[in-house]
């Protein structure tokens, strides 16, 4: 098969907004979501945070999505269930039972989102060299936190104008989620027309039912016999230690009244802080990642990105603190500690790529990003219950404290020191 070729500018911007679309409904936009309609904190923390079992678990059929069909097909066949079930969504947001509902479709949306991004990730390491990988880490970075940006801004923004215009909760958000599930299905039919065919992205079909099981489980057994796999595991797992808590409480905080600690922010307001300059903010921190690595390599830039995501916490002590009713000031906050994550999580999401490098790199890459979710997930399930406990402002404290973890790690961390740079060695050769 001759490799279909396609300008990257085509699709990778918007394959990685689609990826991120429907984490950032699940994990956050589900949080604002239970938040305006009554329960509390440490529910929301709980019951959401176990919404990132299919990303701890993807790694268990990542060989299925790596062997059977193509990583194109999978792509394209996800998409359209996750537009499905985001109309579903909206379905049952004012029914009796909403929470019910809405948790078990958020469910069905999380199994085909993480089966997405197992097909997009490998897609994204065989259709391109080790350099533009590199290059393009910080776009894709860029426009998968892009996608969270809408889901944290745009859409929460059109929720709260929905919610003032109708007068009703339930009925603004089940809205808002039909608009959510039309742009999702023109991202599907778009994706179904523009993505490449490369040469590598070929399933085999015809495998037989018990040859697929010993080579899954001979797939995922490799993955832990990487050199210093111990130390490459503590990195995946605490490098978003305190990032992990922080992104559970960051928009209940705002919309929580002062009474209770917050800031008692409209819905269009917090929409408004991750919309506007949160925006600018991310985009000019992932995009210079992205170059900066790509030019000197990762451990160049290693310690410099581990304070990014790491430091700007700090501006959530403030606001506890403060507690301003200036919007300007919360805006600024905001958009340091954006551009701090998109600078910062350019490392994580480069280490993994180079993790994932040899035979099974679609299978390896997914296994990261379960550790990845892992690591996302316990801390999360006890924020809630951590801030009830302590207070807004003591647990922003905590949150600083809670970033030693990541510098530790990152010490240790194994690295080639020419990793990402133009003629570098893995510039010249496929990972694949």
């Amino acid at each position: 098969m001759q490799t279909q070729q396609r300008n990257p500018w085509l699709w990778i911007p918007s394959l990685y907004y689609a990826q991120g679309i429907p984490f950032v409904v699940v994990m956050m936009v589900s949080v604002i979501l239970y938040k305006r309609l009554g329960l509390s904190n440490a529910d929301i923390a709980l019951y959401t945070s176990w919404l990132y079992l299919p990303w701890v678990i993807k790694p268990i059929w990542s060989p299925i999505v790596d062997i059977l069909k193509t990583r194109r097909y999978w792509i394209v066949a996800m998409q359209l269930l996750i537009g499905a079930g985001l109309a579903g969504v909206a379905l049952t947001i004012p029914g009796d039972n909403f929470f019910r509902h809405t948790l078990a479709v958020f469910w069905l949306i999380a199994f085909s989102s993480a089966t997405h991004d197992i097909a997009a990730d490998g897609f994204y390491i065989s259709a391109l060299s080790s350099h533009q990988q590199a290059w393009f880490v910080g776009i894709r970075s860029t426009f998968y936190r892009l996608a969270m940006i809408t889901g944290q801004g745009l859409l929460v923004m059109v929720a709260g104008y929905l919610e003032g215009t109708t007068g009703s909760v339930s009925i603004a958000w089940s809205m808002t989620f039909y608009l959510l599930a039309a742009l999702f299905l023109i991202l599907f039919a778009w994706h179904r027309f523009v993505l490449p065919r490369p040469a590598a992205d070929v399933g085999r079909q015809s495998l037989p039912l018990r040859g697929l099981f010993k080579e899954s489980l001979e797939t995922f057994a490799s993955f832990f016999r990487k050199e210093h796999i111990g130390r490459v595991l503590a990195f995946l797992l605490l490098y978003r230690f305190a990032e992990a808590q922080l992104a559970k409480l960051a928009a209940p905080f705002l919309l929580d009244v002062k009474a209770a600690g917050g800031l008692e922010l409209s819905t269009g307001a917090v929409g408004l802080a991750y919309g506007t300059v949160g925006v600018l903010m991310l985009t000019i921190g992932g995009v210079l990642g992205g170059m900066l690595a790509a030019r000197h390599g990762l451990r160049r830039w290693l310690w410099w990105m581990v304070a990014a995501i790491n430091l700007p916490n700090a501006v959530y002590i403030a606001l506890a603190y403060l507690q301003p009713g200036n919007l300007m000031f919360v805006n600024i906050a905001v958009g340091i500690e954006q551009f701090g994550y998109g600078f910062g999580f350019t490392a994580y999401m480069l280490y993994m790529i180079y993790v994932a490098r040899g035979l099974h790199s679609t299978a390896h890459y997914a296994i990261c990003t379960g550790f990845m979710s892992l690591g996302m997930m316990l801390p999360g399930m006890i924020s809630g219950w951590l801030q009830e406990l302590l207070g807004y402002q003591h647990f922003f404290v905590w949150i600083l404290i809670a970033t030693i973890p990541s510098f530790l790690v990152v010490s240790l961390v194994p690295l080639d020191r020419e990793f990402g740079k133009r003629d570098s060695p893995q510039s010249a050769t496929s990972v694949v």
